[in-house]
């Protein structure tokens, strides 16, 4: 019998700061970038359950959650508290909360603790072991029951017979849940759920399901795997299982750091229209972001991160109207970190990914560009 458990953190940064700052206690609480009066450009990192309420969430404008905040105030309830994210101290509380459910798992015959670490906030782990889901729900409990007592903070759980149905069962209760499907069970409990709740359906792929008058789980099940193959592509088989709440995806044990990036959002929308002084501007702020990216990555490097070099560079481009766009680039040899060109090259290949953005290749309307990343990957 296979048994897997997702664990997610509630509110994760914005539960840290109101953990460590009594005066916040019971306040709605925003981490991510200054708003600024409501001037501000970036978005919202993580609202606590209480911003939640005002309409708050992650990805939002920050702009447009200060908004929010102010609309809430003048009804005479609380303003939120704006506070900027500060990844080291979360990526510390991360670190003791994957020690506490490491410490409840055995090793396998081979030595090795089965916990993939998929986010700072989120882990799978493989309770096979418990042999029954009431045991695997008792081991969840005493895992959830030990990071309130340590660490002051709540986690939500979900156990089922896989991670896809585990993961979507770790947000059905939130905050301080913990949801348990069988195997037996996991088709039902998948089929009244919204389509786009299956990991892998976006925005676009709904629309196609929403076209044929497509809403749930249940409905999209009424195609076949030809159907959906036509629709989806080869993923479309992939699609099929899912939606029967089948996968067989397993425990990934490599937690090594996939990418390492930066981004800026600009206090304006930077237009394209061929004027030197803003192309100067962009073409300066990824010559930051390089520099950035690569002392990021000396740093994790000197921390004891098990890479030493990079094979592909990537940027994200983000215009006015919020649309978003990324290109990337492997590069024949890596590069290492310590090469003396290294920062020159994640600029200069971000430079020339980006270059096509500036022109009707990439951005025939010219629209506006409000926020430049750039990341590197593929470490060796």
């Amino acid at each position: 019998m296979r048994i897997i458990a997702h664990l997610d953190m509630d509110a994760f940064f914005a539960s840290i700061e109101e953990r460590d700052n009594a005066r916040f206690a019971g306040r709605p609480i925003v981490v991510g970038s200054d708003p600024e009066g409501g001037k501000g450009r970036g978005v919202v990192s993580t609202a606590n359950y209480a911003a939640r309420a005002y309409g708050i969430r992650s990805a939002l404008p920050i702009s447009t959650a200060w908004r929010y905040s102010e609309a809430a105030r003048k009804k005479g309830l609380p303003p939120a508290v704006f506070l900027e994210v500060n990844m080291r101290k979360y990526g510390e509380v991360s670190e003791r909360i994957m020690e506490i459910v490491r410490a409840h798992m055995p090793p396998d015959a081979d030595g090795v603790i089965l916990v993939e670490q998929s986010s700072v906030d989120e882990a799978s782990f493989d309770l096979s072991f418990a042999g029954s889901y009431e045991k695997a729900e008792r081991i969840a409990r005493e895992i959830k029951k030990e990071i309130k007592e340590k660490e002051r903070l709540t986690a939500t759980i979900g156990i089922g017979p896989n991670k896809l149905i585990a993961k979507i069962a770790s947000d059905r209760q939130k905050p301080d849940g913990l949801t348990v499907v069988s195997e037996e069970d996991a088709e039902k409990f998948l089929e009244p759920l919204n389509i786009r709740t299956i990991p892998g359906v976006g925005p676009k792929a709904e629309e196609q399901f929403l076209k044929k008058g497509m809403r749930t789980v249940r409905d999209a099940k009424r195609l076949t795997k030809a159907e959906l193959t036509t629709m989806m592509g080869k993923w479309g088989a992939e699609l099929y299982e899912k939606l029967r709440g089948r996968s067989d995806a397993p425990i990934v044990l490599d937690s090594v750091q996939k990418s390492i990036g930066e981004q800026t959002t600009f206090d304006e929308d930077i237009p394209v229209n061929g004027n030197l002084k803003d192309r100067k501007l962009l073409e300066a702020a990824l010559a930051k972001l390089a520099a950035d990216v690569h002392k990021r990555l000396r740093r994790e490097i000197a921390d004891g991160a098990p890479f030493r070099a990079f094979r592909s560079v990537g940027i994200t481009v983000r215009f006015s109207d919020f649309t978003t766009k990324t290109r990337s680039v492997t590069l024949k040899e890596p590069v290492a970190a310590s090469d003396t060109t290294a920062q020159k090259t994640i600029q200069f290949q971000a430079l020339r990914l980006f270059m096509p953005f500036m022109d009707r290749r990439e951005n025939p309307s010219h629209k506006a560009i409000r926020l430049l990343g750039v990341k590197v990957e593929r470490f060796k």
